[in-house]
């Protein structure tokens, strides 16, 4: 088995929002991996005592434990169960009812010897490719089918869709958005690889338009997954904020895990 991370903040002057995790259990019989990518709060603060790294390390911790330590648990009671213990570390000096409380994007996927499973909850990506070289994108797509005008930066347009139906859903406080995941199992023997990207990592894709996932993939097997936050950093750096207006950090922080059975 071949595995490979890369995890690299947007700006140098600031933590790495992000999480990234690969179990492996001593057992030798399957695995998981965990990426998580934190949502960076706005400046009129969050009802929380604590920062978006403390929040995904915990979160991020704890999934990795419940994934490989209760390898018979769904993926969704998992996440739920990690949510539920991440909030119970808090509760009592935090208003976790605040709509920026400290959240995350989740990607998990976990393999044994017969099944791959998947879940991904709001905009971060796992690719899934096929013996015969096919690349699948598991996407939740809830937040991109908004439209643009929706996406104000003020508060009352992000209490209003953050979280909400007819909006888009990440991992915060509540242990019921578990349930609101893209989730799917594969048979093993139809999944050679797979990678997870936070939207750090994706605008190779979605925002610079440098190949589809397919090509995406391949990048981040021959090459590997510093490669790809390499590029996005260069195309970062050539784009013009006067060309591109609104398309948020110019910088942002980029994930990459890469598996290969």
């Amino acid at each position: 088995m071949r595995t490979e991370l890369a995890s690299e903040p947007g700006d140098a002057d600031r933590p790495n929002e992000d999480f990234a995790g690969v179990g492996l259990p001593a057992s030798g019989q399957g695995g998981s991996l965990v990426v998580l990518d934190g949502v960076t709060p706005p400046r009129t603060g969050t009802g929380c005592l604590h920062s978006v790294p403390w929040f995904t390390a915990r979160l991020g911790g704890a999934l990795t434990e419940l994934t490989v330590s209760l390898p018979d648990v769904p993926l969704v009671e998992a996440l739920s169960r990690a949510i539920a213990r991440t909030a119970g570390t808090h509760a009592s000096t935090c208003d976790l009812s605040h709509p920026r409380t400290p959240q995350a994007t989740v990607v998990v996927a976990r393999w044994n010897p017969d099944t791959v499973e998947y879940l991904v909850l709001s905009d971060s990506a796992l690719l899934l490719e096929s013996p015969d070289g096919a690349v699948t994108p598991v996407l939740d797509d809830r937040l991109a089918l908004l439209p643009r005008s929706a996406l104000a930066t003020d508060a009352t347009a992000d209490a209003t869709l953050r979280n909400k139906e007819g909006g888009f859903f990440t991992a915060a406080a509540d242990p019921s958005v578990a349930r609101l995941a893209v989730t799917g199992t594969l048979p093993r023997r139809e999944v050679r690889a797979l990678a997870a990207l936070t939207d750090g990592a994706t605008r190779w894709v979605e925002r610079f338009g440098e190949g589809d996932w397919t090509d995406c993939f391949h990048l981040v097997r021959k090459e590997g997954p510093q490669a790809l936050v390499d590029r996005v950093r260069t195309l970062e750096r050539a784009e013009s904020p006067v060309t591109f207006p609104g398309r948020g950090k110019r910088h942002d922080d980029a994930t990459v895990v890469y598996v290969e059975f």
